[in-house]
């Protein structure tokens, strides 16, 4: 998260006025977006990282049209504009990507034997940590979409 916002940051000072807009849209999307899904097929979000992620996207937005917030625009208008998908949609499909490319792979891959693990035990007191196996889960059952729980 830092990494994305230091490149839109880099971005915004070093390609100022002069810089067409699709020029700096696509810059971002080579590198800020690539640093962002970078290691993040296993990341489980929690509501407080997606707002955080969907404002620093809207911050490098807003910059890249010169609209500020007094102007009150609403964010699909802004993205409309750009023709930018929703950052945690994408960084979901991306996940969903890296799930059906671990199915895909050989039996004796590390990814491919870590994904149906369970550890032995119990878990701690209280209210249960959110794990990747039930993000991807609780995705598929809004779509309609469920996968088949002897290849997750």
């Amino acid at each position: 998260m830092q990494t994305y916002n230091k490149i839109n940051g880099a971005i915004r000072r070093h390609f100022g006025k002069q810089t067409n807009k699709e020029t700096k849209l696509r810059i971002h999307n080579i590198t800020a977006k690539a640093a962002l899904k970078f290691g993040s097929e296993a990341w489980v979000l929690k509501k407080r990282e997606e707002q955080r992620l969907e404002a620093a996207q809207m911050k490098f937005l807003r910059h890249l049209l010169g609209i500020t917030k007094l102007d009150k625009e609403k964010n699909q208008c802004i993205r409309q504009k750009t023709g930018v998908q929703n950052i945690v949609k994408e960084m979901k499909q991306y996940q969903k990507k890296w799930l059906k490319h671990v199915q895909r792979m050989d039996t004796n891959r590390l990814p491919k034997q870590a994904l149906p693990y369970k550890p032995k035990g119990r878990r701690n007191i209280g209210r249960p940590r959110k794990r990747w196996r039930d993000q991807i889960h609780l995705e598929d059952q809004g779509t309609g979409n469920t996968p088949n729980p002897s290849e997750t």
